[in-house]
């Protein structure tokens, strides 16, 4: 199982030469990253995971200094679940370069934090109509009723939008460039520029030359 910790950097674009389409992609960073923690079932975590160490940074915790000892400190800790921790050790280093062409990935970051938002913002309203008497139509309308004589949890209303945790599934890796540890991921990814986005692979892997064969034989009917 592939995965890795890197910063999104930015956008940009292939050309697909045999669709003839332009592909838009995110371009990410990997940096060096480094294993901390390995769990097994052998030992008292019970699964098999993989912690791992990226970034550099002064400021960490007294407990989060004595946990990784001799390994320094990292900016991020994350954790990956695995199918065999044997294979991986404390203070080993991991790349990229086990990520191939074509391989189909789940992205996940932190999306852009939107301030405060209206709920037809928010949580997508249709709104009242705007005309026939609403002076208001982006409100909220009715928020409760007579029992239980106030506004239940979880109602959808106005408020703080952005800077959640955010997972894309199933993005395509378009090209993998080990020696500058950049990977180039066909899509959209979340968060905003130079944040941390985490990147699983699913162990599939498909051509990136899309099949026009179906749409020319539409055509023809």
């Amino acid at each position: 199982m592939n995965f890795l910790i890197g910063r999104k950097l930015n956008m940009s674009q292939y050309f697909d030469e045999a669709s003839g389409e332009v592909v838009p992609l995110t371009v990410i960073h990997a940096a060096p990253m480094t294993i901390t923690q390995v769990k097994s079932l052998e030992s008292k975590d019970k699964y098999n995971a993989v912690q791992i160490g990226v970034g550099k940074t002064k400021k960490v915790s007294k407990s989060v200094k004595g946990h990784l000892k001799d390994l320094g400190t990292f900016a991020v800790l994350s954790e990956f679940r695995v199918s065999d921790a044997k294979a991986y050790q404390r203070g080993q280093k991991i790349d990229i370069s086990g990520f191939k062409t074509g391989e189909l990935v789940n992205a996940i970051g932190i999306s852009k934090g939107r301030g405060f938002a209206g709920a037809m913002k928010r949580h997508g309203f249709h709104g009242f109509p705007m005309s026939h008497g609403h002076n208001k139509p982006r409100s909220v309308g009715s928020i409760g009723q007579r029992f239980p004589q106030h506004v239940r949890k979880g109602m959808r209303m106005a408020g703080h939008m952005g800077v959640e945790q955010v997972t894309i599934k199933n993005l395509q890796i378009v090209e993998v460039d080990a020696k500058k540890n950049l990977i180039s991921v066909k899509g959209a990814v979340p968060g905003h520029r130079n944040g941390w986005v985490k990147i699983i692979s699913t162990g599939k892997v498909k051509p990136l030359v899309r099949v026009e064969a179906v749409k020319e034989e539409k055509k023809k009917k």
